[in-house]
């Protein structure tokens, strides 16, 4: 559908990371350039946002601030989790964002997010086919988990990476310290996927990462677990281990469900977190040592002084490509990254089908898996240390960082 007239909408899902405002930059940047967009607008909190009508104007922002976003953590405009109904047993929602669609003359529509993002933004897109109703519809990944299919990688995967390498470096000269004899646990964020946890193994492959690592692809045995820990104070007197939130046992569950039950999210998912702390008190109850529990919880996913500079051009890239696709006639498809070479590091922008990212997660490869908690392989090392490289984040300010102050203008509803 080329020559489309009409507005831009951008609108931002699921958990915030420190590279996702730099897709919007992308997004917002380029269609403001757009002689076929006629007004630019940020849905306010994503889908919930277009539904209630309620969009900030873009075009009222100055450039200066929306460069900035560049380096600005999480979501300027808000985010949501929200899960629309299936449109084949209710349309009622469809039918109230085609009515939004026509009222602005919204033609192109960007979805940031991740899985279910993308899996939202292929029902809108069919939906609206139906219809007759056209407006090219784009997919702009995002997520910290790394887990979207058929893309070598996910923007804000690299820096949340560098953020858990780094922090697992410093906590190692931390833990290690003292004379005495000390376990320390760290949970890292991953429901399903450990690719989070798995740059453990960058802090490992400089020396100075934690003793055990534990990825959900792999069936968590908590005796062997204890029996690790046991073996590792015996040799060395300390033991760090990194832990996915998501490590479930072989009868299918997660750790803290074994003590408690779990409350869940509007997705179905079950609302994780506290692994390390029930990992934590068991260790403590079998053996007389002292415990630290860490979480890394939201700190790892919006740590923009530790972006990698690959991330945050890459984000910017995805952004500014789906809105360049998108003018060019395009729908239906998510801007992502083919690697062609590792060394030196190069990939290629491509545009995949909506319905292949669509609530399909792409896991760590087992056979990058180590046995018995120890970590990964080399070919892990080499596919992420490219992704890592550079530095990238917002100047000083008073020796504070200047983030991007949008002015946050409504739209008038119509």
């Amino acid at each position: 559908m080329k020559n489309l007239v009409g507005a831009a909408l951008l609108g931002q899902s699921g958990g915030p990371t420190s590279v996702i405002n730099s897709s919007a930059a992308g997004v917002f940047i380029e269609a403001l350039k757009q002689e076929n967009i006629t007004a630019v607008y940020g849905a306010v909190h994503g889908i919930k946002g277009v539904l209630n009508e309620e969009f900030y104007d873009i075009g009222q922002e100055d450039l200066e601030e929306l460069f900035l976003l560049k380096n600005t953590p999480s979501s300027a405009i808000g985010s949501v989790r929200y899960k629309m109904k299936d449109p084949k047993k209710d349309t009622t929602e469809y039918e109230r964002l085609l009515e939004v669609f026509k009222k602005y003359n919204i033609r192109y529509f960007f979805y940031n997010g991740g899985n279910d993002s993308m899996d939202t933004c292929y029902k809108i897109s069919k939906f609206f086919k139906k219809s007759g109703y056209d407006c090219n519809v784009m997919g702009v990944p995002k997520t910290i988990d790394n887990d979207l299919n058929a893309t070598d990688h996910s923007p804000g995967y690299a820096s949340a990476a560098k953020y858990v390498a780094t922090s697992l470096m410093e906590l190692y000269h931390d833990a290690t310290v003292y004379d005495t004899k000390q376990v320390t646990i760290v949970e890292i964020m991953g429901r399903n996927a450990g690719w989070l946890t798995a740059a453990a193994a960058l802090a490992q492959y400089k020396g100075q990462g934690p003793d055990l690592v534990y990825l959900p692809e792999v069936p968590f045995d908590i005796e062997q677990f204890f029996k690790a820990v046991e073996k590792n104070l015996k040799e060395k007197g300390k033991v760090i281990v990194a832990v996915s939130e998501g490590i479930k046992t072989k009868e299918g569950k997660y750790i803290p469900e074994m003590y408690q039950e779990l409350k869940r999210d509007a997705f179905g998912h079950a609302q994780l977190g506290g692994t390390a702390a029930v990992l934590a008190e068991q260790v403590a109850n079998r053996i007389d040592v002292k415990v630290r529990a860490i979480e890394f919880s939201l700190l790892q996913r919006s740590a923009a002084h530790l972006a990698s500079k690959v991330d945050v051009e890459e984000a910017f890239n995805a952004g500014k490509k789906a809105v360049q696709a998108a003018v060019r006639g395009t729908s239906d498809k998510m801007v992502g990254f083919k690697r062609i070479s590792s060394n030196p590091y190069k990939i290629k922008y491509v545009l995949l089908p909506l319905k292949l990212a669509a609530n399909t997660e792409q896991k760590v490869p087992l056979e990058w898996i180590l046995p018995d908690g120890k970590g990964l392989t080399q070919d892990y090392v080499d596919y992420a240390l490219p992704l890592i490289q550079g530095e990238s984040k917002a100047k000083l300010v008073d020796g504070l960082p200047r983030f991007a102050k949008l002015k946050k203008v409504r739209v008038v509803k119509k």
